[in-house]
């Protein structure tokens, strides 16, 4: 990319993958949920990855990130977030039914703790029940469009020099450039960056401080079990060229709100919001997930009328393209199992709520 070394290249691919798939886990969730699961594929048997992607499992390629110390360890019964459970995180799992159609919905995260995902067990038996009833797997993206994603990255998110400064107002780069004062390698690179994709580094940065990991991203892990059955397919809910619009499509004042609410608060307190949406995962509930989200959006909002104008044009108008494709793939006595970022699931306008509104019954699964 545009002369960089090799390393750098390595570490841009890296980056790339991350962020058309799920960027970092708070705004990941809603937004990006494709290419962290190719860079996590890597080390999954059975899942073709996007990128090689060897020794950056844990955000290692980042520049100047170094990953916490936490190393999972199954020998010693613990892991990165402490004791093995005996039994896997419950996840906001949902049945929508309509007549005999069947659309199974599990709420995902990309990046993740292996304790969450025991060895012998990875979900829970009516989750696998179900993945096991369902001859297709919907992912956000396709594991082909996975395969080409860093490229549209590298052509729509990265300037030929740097242009980052000349696009924020100076009290935003200023506060940006404190914050990866002790990082030159990491500012040298974000310098490069249109400000949708500096804002999901920033973030990136916090997500994996938190001691989360990449491999133990849902989809991979339920990618893992589901092509271990026979004459099963994975497709895409959009194409790479819509998810990437989501991005591209928006204003410098957008952007600029993204990258301000990353930087409202410190790296510590993002830190602490990763871990409370982590916790709220595991209990599974998408409506309280919701709650929780657009209560901490409302709390950093740089300029609400913006902010909700990057929900809509990220979250909103992406759940219904969804439900719209959901229904394309579902057919009688043809279970269609869903699995997309948690933070689309719940709420007034998710993805769960488009479906009652179309005649679809939604229960806890």
């Amino acid at each position: 990319m545009h002369g960089q070394s090799s390393e750098g290249g390595a570490w841009h691919a890296w980056l790339a993958a991350l962020s058309l798939f799920s960027g970092p886990l708070l705004r990941m969730q809603s937004f990006m949920p494709s290419a962290l699961a190719a860079t996590a594929a890597a080390n999954t048997p059975g899942v073709h990855p996007a990128i090689p992607a060897p020794g950056l499992p844990s955000g290692g390629g980042l520049p100047g990130f170094h990953s916490p110390p936490a190393v999972p360890s199954y020998a010693s019964g613990t892991t990165a977030g402490g004791p093995v459970r005996t039994q896997p995180a419950r996840m906001p799992f949902y049945v929508a039914t309509r007549g005999t159609t069947t659309i199974y919905l599990l709420g995902t995260l990309h990046v993740g703790d292996p304790a969450d995902y025991p060895p012998n067990q990875p979900f829970r038996a009516p989750i696998l029940a179900a993945l096991n009833a369902s001859p297709t797997l919907a992912l956000e993206l396709s594991p082909d469009d996975l395969l080409v994603s860093q490229d549209d990255v590298s052509k729509y998110g990265v300037c030929r020099k740097p242009c980052l400064q000349q696009l924020l107002p100076d009290p935003l780069w200023a506060k940006l450039a404190a914050r990866l004062r002790g990082n030159p390698e990491a500012l040298a690179e974000i310098r490069k960056m249109k400000p949708w994709l500096a804002s999901l580094l920033v973030e990136t940065y916090d997500s994996l401080s938190a001691g989360l990991q990449t491999e133990y991203g849902t989809e991979a892990q339920l990618q893992n079990v589901f092509l271990s059955l026979k004459g099963r397919r994975v497709i895409g809910l959009e194409t790479l060229a819509e998810q990437m619009r989501a991005f591209t499509y928006l204003n410098l004042a957008q952007q600029r709100e993204m990258l301000a609410q990353d930087l409202a608060q410190t790296p510590a307190q993002n830190v602490a919001d990763v871990h409370t949406l982590l916790r709220l995962w595991r209990l599974g509930d998408a409506d309280a997930i919701a709650a929780w989200d657009a209560a901490r959006t409302e709390k950093l909002a740089h300029d609400p009328r913006v902010a909700a104008s990057v929900d809509n044009r990220i979250v909103y108008e992406r759940n219904r393209r969804f439900v719209a494709r959901m229904q394309q793939y579902a057919a009688p006595n043809k279970p269609l199992f869903v699995a997309i970022g948690a933070l689309h699931l719940g709420g007034r306008k998710g993805v769960l709520q488009l479906l009652r509104q179309r005649g679809f019954t939604v229960d806890p699964g």
